[in-house]
């Protein structure tokens, strides 16, 4: 079968190799395919250097002084010489039994280490990833708490001092086109019958003049406003209507009692 057109197998022996657990002939032949092909050894190198970034994460350990004995114990069970039959023959039979159980028990022994070195890292790392996890959600939700918070400061952009005949200052009208909205603040004593509204209006270069709402009568009003309305507008009024006020299309039909020029800066 050819690996680089089966890139799912080419993938799990590189695992394999990497974490150890392809041994034998398979390891003998991956090796050679990976000297031969730059694909197979770059997927083999890939897995290495993901096994070796798992294990930088964990601190080093000793192993508990158990492991080194149960060790010690299998190595000199294995170096003491079996009692063999008398008969040659039946030693001749014997032999590659041995031998192949002493590869299997080296085998089963390195791939329990291996199996328990990886299940290990892979619990610690899986903590670490929770852990960077928690960290990244709550940084998220300062950024988003510091976003609700910035969107919420005003940026004023348009502003405007309207004032009466005499030239007092009246009423103080900020403009935040981010937010869409237009503040005005009373800044001076008028105040409107009960039967009355004040009405604002833009007052374009040329044209009819336009309705930008009816205040409240409270000390701040806001108003929604898109800054279509207001840009390139060179001016705003205010004029008394009766309750309510009057349709855009009339135009103001009571006196003008403020107005002042609109200034786009930036607060």
């Amino acid at each position: 079968m050819n690996l680089l057109e089966n890139p799912d197998l080419l993938d799990r022996l590189a695992a394999s190799y990497a974490l150890g657990t392809l041994r034998g002939g398979a390891r003998r032949r991956f090796e050679t395919l990976s000297r031969q092909s730059p694909s197979v050894r770059a997927a083999a190198l890939i897995w290495q250097e993901r096994m070796a970034s798992m294990t930088e994460l964990q601190t080093a350990e000793v192993p508990s002084p158990n492991v080194w004995k149960r060790i010690e114990n299998l190595v000199q069970t294995e170096a003491r010489p079996s009692a063999l039959p008398n008969h040659p023959q039946d030693t001749l039979l014997l032999l590659p039994l041995q031998k192949a159980l002493r590869w299997w028990r080296s085998g089963a022994i390195a791939g329990g280490l291996a199996a328990l070195v990886a299940v290990t890292v892979a619990v610690r790392l899986e903590g670490s990833v929770q852990d960077q996890g928690r960290q990244l959600a709550d940084v998220t939700q300062q950024k988003d708490a510091l976003d609700a918070q910035l969107r919420a400061v005003a940026q004023i952009e348009y502003v405007a001092v309207l004032s009466d005949d005499k030239a007092n200052a009246s009423l103080l009208v900020t403009f935040d086109p981010r937010n869409q909205r237009m503040t005005l603040k009373r800044v001076g004593g008028f105040q409107e019958a009960a039967d009355k509204s004040l009405q604002l209006w833009a007052l374009p270069p040329s044209g009819k003049p336009q309705s930008l709402g009816v205040l409240a009568t409270g000390p701040v009003v806001r108003l929604a406003a898109q800054e279509a309305q207001v840009r390139e507008v060179p001016a705003l009024a205010i004029s008394l209507e009766p309750k309510g006020g009057v349709p855009s299309e009339t135009g103001p039909t009571g006196p003008v009692l403020f107005k002042g020029a609109l200034i786009q800066t930036t607060l």
